[in-house]
């Protein structure tokens, strides 16, 4: 059974960073769709960033792009979000998400993504 288990959550203040880590446990696949979302309460879940192996290209969203850096070790079966630049309205929870069997074309949407983590919350203050 796979088990994704995210840590690194934590409240800074505006311009910060924080590194969020995910683990997966129960598989060990190189070569899989790997994604951060995020939610708030009363929002749709959305994606952060995404990748699909540890050397291939990755995708961000629009107000990630520049500021947050996914990343894989496979050795170490984690995918890490390097958050710069932190704003108040990056506060949300953040989940680790895993898509089997879609190649490499990683989709976006969260119904798409079988295995969630139980999140990890981020608050940014002003």
């Amino acid at each position: 059974q796979v088990q994704l288990v995210e840590s690194g959550g934590g409240s800074v203040q505006a311009g910060g960073s924080l590194t969020l880590s995910c683990t997966a446990t129960g598989y060990s696949s190189a070569n899989n769709c790997m994604a951060w979302f995020r939610q708030v309460p009363g929002k749709e879940r959305e994606g952060v960033a995404l990748l699909y192996d540890a050397d291939g290209p990755t995708y961000y969203a629009d107000f990630a792009e520049g500021r947050f850096t996914i990343s894989r070790d496979n050795t170490k079966n984690t995918v890490n979000l390097q958050m710069n630049r932190l704003q108040p309205e990056d506060t949300a929870m953040y989940y680790c998400a895993a898509a089997y069997g879609t190649g490499s074309l990683c989709p976006m949407w969260p119904h798409q993504y079988s295995d969630w983590g139980q999140g990890t919350q981020v608050t940014v203050s002003s």
